[in-house]
């Protein structure tokens, strides 16, 4: 009985971590804005590498690294000198004038 017991709450703890992580800004693309790969510098990536070297917003360790993204507006990702996949190597952030 306990071991039914533990076996639910573990499975109800999975289910409603899984839920908050669904309903959490973080995962959640934001209105208006679209991913923008190659325009983050290190530490201020919005979540995680599409390589997989990291999980979570603000672990990117190399600017501009083309694996990781920051939300943009839409529409202006490729005038900052970034692109809207993933890709290999590092981007090139366009000049301020």
């Amino acid at each position: 009985m306990v071991k039914t017991a533990i076996n639910q709450f573990a499975l109800a703890a999975a289910v409603a971590g899984a839920l908050g992580l669904a309903a959490s800004p973080a995962f959640a693309a934001e209105e208006g804005k679209e991913k923008c790969y190659g325009v983050a510098k290190a530490g201020e990536n919005d979540c995680a590498s599409a390589a997989g070297t990291h999980a979570c917003s603000g672990h990117s360790t190399t600017d501009y690294d083309g694996q990781d993204w920051k939300y943009a507006a839409k529409g202006t990702c490729e005038k900052m000198g970034g692109k809207l996949e993933a890709f290999k190597g590092q981007g090139m952030p366009a000049k301020s004038s």
